[in-house]
């Protein structure tokens, strides 16, 4: 069975309908003073999959905490948690004394209550593998390379595919790959949280129309940098593609400012500029932890 909160049921009635198994919802209602009083099915038993992106992160801990501590009591024996979006993986280190590395405590918590985890395309630096933040046998980090790829495949070959960095460069790579597109990497350097610097490659020059694609459009600050210099490059048609729309405060605004285009993502995090759908790719995962 599929359990699933709110504010993804569409995406995780997708994904039971792609299992072929049961879809329920998981309840929530928010108190005035910020509690929030949580209801799963009650006459779930045995193995359940939990669906929750965990973008906005610190109230849905708390709530998926309560979800998977109810189920485990009303004999639930076996969890698996969906987040297509996961949380807190940017924090992988102390840079000061005292600092919280919030990846391996949240990490920690997860692998307490559940006993698989799937994600797609989480934001990791200093670490390989996703089992070093998150301490389960099974856990799975997907790639939405190819289903990006599929929604870029095109006749165009005069569009160019840019990554924002050199971390980006192997997944980049592997989309236009698939797509048949040209690609770049730009370079970046970061002044704060709202302020960056980019450096774009040579090979721009000779391309009118750039597609940015990136794991993750928080505040938009360097998709927004890498359009404003593309367009003093010359480039006419500059369009997004991410996986993850986080889009927090007026990222939204910041990009269409600066110039960008169509902005598309998969349905990892609900958004208008949803145009990717994750269920076929989850199911696949969902169905190799089941067994």
């Amino acid at each position: 069975m599929v359990a699933g909160f709110e504010e993804t049921c569409r995406q995780s009635r997708q994904l039971a309908k792609v299992l072929g198994c049961p879809w329920r919802e998981i309840e929530v209602h928010r108190f005035p003073d910020g509690e929030s009083r949580v209801r799963v099915p009650p006459d779930v038993r045995g193995t359940v999959v939990v669906h929750r992106s965990l973008d906005r992160p610190n109230d849905k801990l708390v709530e998926l905490v309560l979800a998977a501590e109810t189920l485990r009591r009303q004999g639930c024996d076996r969890l698996i948690l969906v987040a297509p979006y996961l949380c807190y993986m940017r924090q992988d280190i102390a840079f000061h004394p005292g600092e919280a590395v919030a990846q391996k405590i949240v990490g920690s918590m997860l692998a307490r209550y559940f006993d698989a985890l799937i994600t797609v395309d989480p934001h990791l630096h200093r670490i390989d593998r996703l089992e070093q933040a998150v301490p389960l046998k099974q856990v799975r980090s997907l790639s939405s390379a190819t289903l990006i790829s599929r929604y870029l495949a095109t006749n165009e070959k005069a569009r160019l595919l840019l990554g924002p960095d050199q971390e980006s460069r192997q997944w980049v790579e592997a989309i236009a790959r698939e797509a048949g597109l040209p690609c770049a990497v730009a370079s970046k350097r970061r002044l704060g949280d709202r302020e960056v610097g980019i450096a774009l490659p040579q090979e721009i020059g000779e391309f009118d129309a750039v597609v940015l694609v990136d794991d993750v459009a928080s505040t938009g600050t360097t998709l927004a940098e890498a359009a404003r210099k593309l367009s003093e490059r010359g480039a006419i048609r500059i369009d997004v593609v991410v996986t993850h729309a986080l889009f927090a405060a007026d990222a939204w605004n910041r990009l269409k400012q600066a110039g960008i285009g169509e902005i598309a993502s998969t349905d990892s995090i609900t958004h208008p500029t949803n145009r990717m759908c994750l269920a076929p790719l989850l199911a696949d995962a969902v169905r190799k932890c089941a067994f």
